[in-house]
């Protein structure tokens, strides 16, 4: 009888520590610590975050400093920046900032030519197998100020985007504090320019020597706010069509997890529009991004922490924590 009941504790006792890895990291995720995030990212103190802007290097040196304390390794091995110039022809010429060298090439011959200095912030968590990545991002840069607004002159973004950077910033934690080493090497990125034409997340896939290795991506660009109050529950969840189990996982989840969340499934052929999603989907890479669609204070000076909803930002966070486990560990999606 002994001999019989030993193997059989001996896999319940297995299964139960490989269960409470994840669920130890689901467990650490909080409205305080979100609180915390967006609070400093969304204060004056950082002038909106500009990206090649003073604030907006303040803010870069804070979810550095963030990411250092948790203990997460830097994807480059002596830093945590992966630094990248912008070019534009002079302001008048209206025509956007770009990345990709041959436009860097032609406008840094112009008479008159505009250039930014940005950091994306990029670390990482080693997976078993070290020839396949996910990367889970959010961009941290704002619109800046404005000195000749009347009234509030600063763009703070609180929901666009610090309310994606605390979840980046969570999710990482909470997968640190598992201590479980995933299948996948995973990659964690705030990006930097995304204001200015997905700058930051252009910059790193263009730049990526194991591009073809990424498996999936996972995006957040305003997660914090009530387009119809009369739905506090509701968020889109974009996902790559191509992968259906993508919004079967989400639907588990919320029945399993008891997640207070009401999405819109939007499946999508190539989710390449509107966020850094567009910087993977359009080399093929399977995309999960969420959103809570635009709002009143959408690129206004008025987008401030106390207009965030706590809970519905909670909620998402977890729920992408679950779907970045299943990147990381499942073998097949």
């Amino acid at each position: 009888m002994k001999k019989t009941i030993f193997p059989f504790l001996l896999f319940i006792s297995i299964s139960l520590f490989s269960q409470s890895a994840k669920e130890k990291g689901f467990a650490t995720i909080n409205k305080e610590s979100a609180k915390a995030y967006i609070g400093f990212l969304a204060s004056d103190a950082v002038e909106g975050r500009e990206a090649g802007r003073h604030g907006g290097r303040v803010a870069g040196e804070y979810v550095k400093s963030v990411l250092q304390d948790m203990g997460l390794k830097p994807l480059n091995e002596d830093s945590y920046f992966q630094p990248f110039e912008a070019y534009s022809p002079e302001r008048q010429k209206r025509v956007r900032f770009s990345v990709h060298p041959d436009s860097i090439q032609k406008y840094s011959q112009l008479p008159a030519h505009r250039k930014l200095e940005l950091r994306n912030v990029l670390g990482y968590i080693e997976g078993k197998n070290k020839n396949e990545y996910v990367v889970m991002g959010a961009h941290y840069d704002h619109l800046g100020m404005d000195e000749v607004l009347d009234g509030d002159k600063i763009y703070n973004g609180a929901d666009d985007n610090a309310s994606g950077v605390s979840a980046v910033l969570q999710i990482t934690k909470a997968f640190l504090a598992s201590g479980k080493k995933p299948e996948r090497t995973i990659i964690f990125a705030l990006w930097d320019g995304e204001e200015l034409g997905l700058l930051g997340s252009e910059y790193f896939m263009q730049t990526c020597p194991f591009a073809s290795d990424i498996k999936g991506y996972v995006n957040f660009d305003m997660i914090g706010r009530n387009n119809d109050e009369q739905k506090p529950k509701y968020v889109v969840y974009f996902y790559t069509e191509a992968h259906p189990q993508f919004g079967e996982w989400l639907k588990s989840d919320i029945k399993t997890y008891g997640l207070g969340l009401e999405p819109n499934y939007r499946a999508w052929d190539k989710p390449i529009g509107g966020s850094d999603n567009a910087s993977f989907a359009k080399r093929d890479i399977p995309v999960i991004w969420y959103h809570t669609d635009g709002h009143p204070d959408y690129h206004q000076p008025s987008d401030h922490a106390d207009k965030i909803n706590w809970d519905k930002l909670v909620e998402i966070t977890k729920a992408a924590y679950l779907n970045l486990w299943n990147l990381a560990n499942l073998k097949t999606y």
